[in-house]
């Protein structure tokens, strides 16, 4: 693992670059995490990294501004300097492909990046929020301001890399119904796995079907 710095507007973004074993597998390109709205680059996502990395990836992931151990605090992160944080990661390494991957809050910043970003070659997102009403009540100041600007319409309009969708069926923060929705709505190949008695958080084994599912996936592409 490499520790880096990646600095967005002045601001510090802390990033953990897992190298693949290049003496085993091929160099597939890059992968970029982008954790959930509560969350930061530990737990799920160093063993998706890990795993990334035997599948011959180079995988990263940081901590969003507002996160972890990046700058700012937390009421002052929102979509806008999440997308830019997701960027800046990117252009830090240099990758002139890559696959994003985005859970909850992260899955709609891997949307709105894969939609614009001609380097996105994929998009894999679990339990995401698309649709802006899932921040009902929530949505207020910069950070809502910063939602109505990007509507999920856009990525509709725009998206047109491949996209994977994973989701629990019995999920209370994000409804699955929104994923129905979302991949019915894009002009692009998607495919959307839907985990029975599985919640907005996943289970050990639902995590690693969902990985499993993952690479696969990225494999047929």
């Amino acid at each position: 693992m490499e520790d880096h710095s990646v600095y967005v507007d002045g601001d510090e973004v802390a990033a953990v670059r897992h190298v693949p074993d290049g003496t085993s597998r091929e160099n597939l390109g890059w992968i970029f995490f982008s954790h959930g709205f509560v969350s930061d680059k530990t737990g799920s996502y160093e063993g998706r990294c890990e795993r990334a990395a035997a599948e011959g990836y180079n995988a990263v992931r940081f901590d969003h501004r507002g996160c972890g151990e990046s700058d700012l605090g937390f009421d002052e992160q929102n979509l806008a300097t999440r997308t830019a944080d997701l960027r800046a990661v990117v252009d830090h390494f240099g990758a002139e492909r890559y696959v994003v991957f985005g859970s909850s809050f992260g899955g709609k910043v891997a949307f709105h990046v894969a939609a614009e970003d001609d380097r996105a070659e994929a998009v894999a997102v679990r339990a995401p929020v698309t649709y802006n009403d899932t921040f009902d009540g929530y949505a207020t100041g910069d950070f809502g301001e910063a939602l109505e600007a990007r509507p999920f319409s856009e990525v509709v309009e725009s998206l047109d890399v491949p996209a994977a969708v994973f989701h629990g069926r019995d999920d209370e923060t994000v409804p699955v119904g929104d994923s129905f929705r979302a991949v019915e709505a894009v002009g692009t190949d998607v495919v959307l796995h839907v985990y029975a008695d599985e919640g907005h958080l996943f289970s050990r084994e639902a995590e690693e079907r969902m990985r499993n599912g993952l690479f696969s996936w990225l494999e047929c592409l």
